[in-house]
């Protein structure tokens, strides 16, 4: 029975606190704001005749109008649409307007989700950085932070959040 006790004290030490650092969009909201844009673009008296739509394949928008201005109208309509519905805009990466013949205009927008590599070694660097007692390591596209308290990782949130990363960041799967 004396062998047992010492395995008894190992049960639950791994499990510090953590959460993980992430970056996502809600598909599902990203398709109604688009279909929103589209249906409003179809019915506004502006755009009456134009070949004005916003059309995506992950991760790609394109937005396709009739000039340049109308691109930049659908492109202000999908902003508002976007965060009507909670998605950060800055996790969308503008290309240029292009010409795409027939005297039409276009533009490609990226939607950024997950960390890449460079920006996570840079968040990891700050965060070493700010002295706080918590651990980052990299998890495919997005970061784990762990620590011994809680209060560690509520400031580590708070630090990040103050952080100017270029890109949206979710505090995730918080665990005491």
């Amino acid at each position: 029975m004396a062998d047992t006790l010492p395995h008894n004290n190992l049960i639950g030490g791994d499990n510090m606190p953590s959460f993980d650092v992430v970056s996502e969009v809600d598909e599902h909201e990203l398709g109604n704001a688009i279909d929103q844009v589209n249906r409003e673009v179809t019915n506004r008296f502006d755009f009456k005749g134009s070949d004005a739509r916003v059309e995506y394949a992950e991760p790609l928008m394109t937005i396709c109008a009739d000039d340049e201005f109308k691109v930049t109208q659908v492109r202000d309509i999908l902003d508002i649409k976007l965060v009507k519905r909670g998605i950060d805009i800055a996790c969308l990466e503008a290309g240029e307007v292009e010409e795409r013949g027939g005297g039409k205009a276009q533009q490609q927008v990226t939607v950024r989700s997950g960390i890449e590599g460079a920006l996570a070694k840079t968040i990891v660097k700050k965060i070493k950085s700010s002295k706080l007692k918590v651990q980052t390591a990299i998890q495919g596209d997005q970061l784990r932070v762990t620590g011994k308290k809680r209060d560690d990782l509520q400031a580590a949130i708070a630090f990040l959040k103050e952080e100017d990363v270029d890109l949206p960041l979710q505090f995730t799967n918080f665990r005491d």
